[in-house]
C-alpha cells in the first residue's frame, strides 16, 4: 500500500515545520550532489529557513564566484551593477567632503581666500575668534593646573623641612654639650688675660676631676694656666 498524497500547503505547528525544511532540505542537497557526479553538472542551491538560517550548496568542481560570473554571463544580468553605483555615490560623496574640509584648512591657515565674498571673510573671522578663544582659555586652563600641582609639591616640601627641623632642635635641646671619647665638653668661663673684651669658655669634666679654668691672653705660655 502506497503512501496518501501529502497536501501541498503551509504548515502552520512551527516543529513540524522545521523538521520538515530539514529534511526536504537534505533531500535536495542529496539531489544536487547526484547530478553533480552522474551529469557533470554545476549546481548551485541557496536556501533561507523561515526562521532566517542560511544553507548553500556548490558542486565541487567549481567555485562561488565562477558560478556566478557563468550566470551573469549566460542570462546577461549584471549582479553587481547597483552594488558599484552605490560605491560609486558613495566615493563622489567622500570626495567632495574631503576637498571641503582641505579648502577649510587651507583659508584657516591665510590662503585660498581670493574667492571668498565680504559675508564669508567676516563669517571666517567671527570663527577664527572663537577658536582663539577657546585656544587661550585651554592654555590657562593648563597652566593654572600646572601652577597648582607645583604648588602643592612646595608645600609639601616646606612641610617636610619644618618638620626636619622641629625634629633637629628637639634632640638639640635634649643635648647638653658633645661627647667624646667618654669625656662631657660643657660651655664654661673662659677670658682673655690683660683685660680682652672677647671671652671664650670651655669646662672639662672627667671622672669627676676638679675643674680647670683656661685664661688665654695675647701670649699665652704655662704660667698662665691655673686651677679654679
Amino acid at each position: 500500500m502506497g503512501r496518501g498524497k501529502i497536501e501541498i500547503k503551509r504548515i502552520e505547528n512551527t516543529t513540524n515545520r522545521q523538521v520538515t525544511y530539514s529534511k526536504r532540505r537534505n533531500g535536495i542537497f542529496k539531489k544536487a550532489q547526484e547530478l553533480t557526479v552522474l551529469c557533470d553538472a554545476k549546481v548551485s542551491l541557496i536556501m533561507l529557513s523561515s526562521t532566517g538560517k542560511f544553507h548553500q550548496f556548490i558542486s565541487s568542481n567549481i567555485s562561488t564566484k565562477t558560478f556566478f560570473d557563468l550566470y551573469q554571463k549566460a542570462s546577461g544580468i549584471d549582479l553587481w551593477i547597483s552594488h558599484y553605483e552605490k560605491m560609486q555615490e558613495n566615493y563622489g560623496r567622500l570626495k567632495e567632503i574631503n576637498k571641503k574640509l582641505r579648502r577649510e584648512i587651507r583659508q584657516r591657515m591665510g590662503g585660498d581666500l581670493d574667492d571668498l565674498n565680504i559675508k564669508e571673510l567676516q563669517a571666517l573671522e567671527a570663527e577664527m575668534d572663537s577658536y582663539l578663544v577657546a585656544v587661550r582659555e585651554r592654555k590657562y586652563h593648563v597652566i593654572k593646573t600646572q601652577a597648582d600641582t607645583h604648588k602643592k609639591k612646595v608645600r609639601n616640601l616646606e612641610e617636610r623641612h619644618a618638620n626636619l627641623v622641629l625634629d633637629l632642635e628637639a634632640k638639640l635641646d635634649h643635648q647638653d654639650g658633645i661627647v667624646e671619647n667618654e669625656r662631657y665638653y660643657e660651655p664654661a668661663v673662659l677670658g682673655l688675660a690683660n683685660g680682652a673684651s672677647n671671652l671664650y669658655a670651655l669646662r672639662l669634666y672627667q671622672n669627676h676631676q676638679p675643674n680647670f679654668f683656661f685664661t688665654m691672653g695675647e701670649d699665652l705660655n704655662p704660667n698662665d694656666l691655673r686651677l679654679a
